[in-house]
């Protein structure tokens, strides 16, 4: 196909980099068509302020903005926080898991356009490349795809505004970007500026949507949050779609401090990376999650999720989210999560949320059963014959190194 018949679909975000992709594409694919299609999942809404005018400005035929919110929540985040899944035992996931719908849309749009090709911004150091492309294998392996980034010369803000300055273009990025930040509706995170250096503390500037823990109100707060088949559905009695759920609980959390952490993580490509990240809601949801699957899992099922989670973790993390292994994680965690129903009362002060009351009607807990007053079911006179056949192997052990066990002579020969 010649350069002059090409399409390329683009993962626009309309920042600086995204917006030097657009002639930079045009300069380097002669006679090609750009079409950008934003992605909607939840960032502040300043940032998609204008974004289709400044696509159409910077040289694509085309911009479409694709509102994902409620897709990301109902069919990608909240199925992650009932599988329990938290990368290296703090980070959730808030990035990873918006890539594979965010590039499927992007796939979506090139074949409504019949774009013959595919283009992100990703750095070639970074997960996201491996996230965006492992989608485009799944789902449009026949697509070409374009990464920028692996190619261009340009190597700094500077050069990135000449390149577009040099074409006319202008930009509303300024020069010195402190911070690279990746915001929706679950998360923001913050890398880069003096957070390279993992001997200083994150500095004040560096969180953009949590108040200080230590700055948050003395009072705490409260929230009651009900489940259905391990989905969020109600907060304090009052029934909401997943974006206005999600947002009320942001809103708790950041007042409260709630969804901080300061992590140095192992990326996929090999290279460890420091980030901080807020996840107001999320961190809420998931100990919300936790108290109810205490109230209702028994031993075995709960050590299944756990062990699922670690794998599943990885897979989100890694961007193997449209895999067979994927669905068939998927189907254990919907699985477990058909008994996860009830309320749940998590309370939020200075930086922690805990759940501190739960019900629900598959409760395995009775307090007649855990106490130690009389009851029909449970005769502890029954616990010594169990003990007993529990501790076997250490009482056997024991018995032959204190002598009182004897082993007769071994007879015959071994040939």
């Amino acid at each position: 196909m010649s350069e002059s018949s090409k399409k390329i679909a683009l993962a626009y975000s309309g920042g600086l980099d995204t917006s030097v992709m657009i002639p930079w594409l045009l300069d380097h694919h002669p006679g090609c068509e750009v079409y950008a299609v934003v992605g909607d999942v939840g960032q502040d809404p300043t940032e998609l302020e204008g974004i289709e005018k400044k696509a159409l400005a910077s040289g694509a035929v085309h911009c479409e903005v694709a509102n994902l919110k409620e897709a990301f929540l109902k069919e990608f985040a909240f199925p992650m926080a009932i599988s329990g899944a938290v990368y290296e035992g703090r980070y959730l996931l808030g990035t990873s898991i918006a890539r594979p719908i965010i590039a499927k849309a992007q796939v979506d749009y090139a074949r409504r356009m019949g774009c013959t090709a595919v283009a992100h911004g990703c750095t070639g150091k970074g997960n996201d490349q491996v996230r965006f492309e492992s989608t485009f294998a799944a789902l449009a392996p026949d697509l070409e795809v374009i990464a920028p980034w692996r190619h261009w010369e340009i190597r700094s803000r500077e050069e990135a505004l000449d390149y577009l300055a040099a074409r006319g273009l202008s930009c509303s990025a300024s020069l010195e970007k402190i911070y690279s930040r990746d915001d929706n509706i679950w998360h923001i995170s913050h890398e880069g500026g003096g957070l390279e250096d993992p001997w200083n503390e994150p500095p004040a500037d560096v969180w953009t949507r949590t108040v200080d823990p230590l700055l948050a109100p003395d009072q705490p707060g409260s929230v009651l949050i009900t489940f259905q088949h391990g989905v969020p559905v109600a907060l304090d009695g009052r029934h909401l779609g997943a974006v206005e759920l999600l947002t009320g609980l942001n809103e708790l959390g950041s007042a409260h401090g709630i969804g901080r952490i300061d992590i140095v993580e192992n990326r996929l490509v090999g290279m460890k990376s420091r980030g901080c990240y807020e996840t107001p809601g999320g961190t809420i949801l998931m100990e919300a999650l936790r108290g109810l699957e205490e109230m209702v899992l028994d031993r075995s099922t709960l050590r299944l999720r756990e062990r699922l989670a670690h794998n599943f973790t990885d897979l989100v993390y890694d961007g193997q989210w449209w895999t067979p292994a994927r669905e068939a994680m998927m189907a254990a965690f919907e699985s477990i999560a058909t008994r996860l129903d009830g309320d749940i009362v998590v309370r939020v002060s200075k930086g922690v949320a805990t759940t501190i009351r739960r019900r629900s009607p598959n409760s395995l807990y009775s307090e007649s059963f855990a106490t130690f007053g009389a009851d029909d079911v449970y005769d502890q006179s029954h616990a010594e014959g169990f003990i007993r056949l529990f501790s076997l192997p250490s009482r056997i052990a024991a018995m032959k190194s204190q002598g009182m066990i004897s082993e007769p002579s071994p007879t015959g020969s071994i040939s």
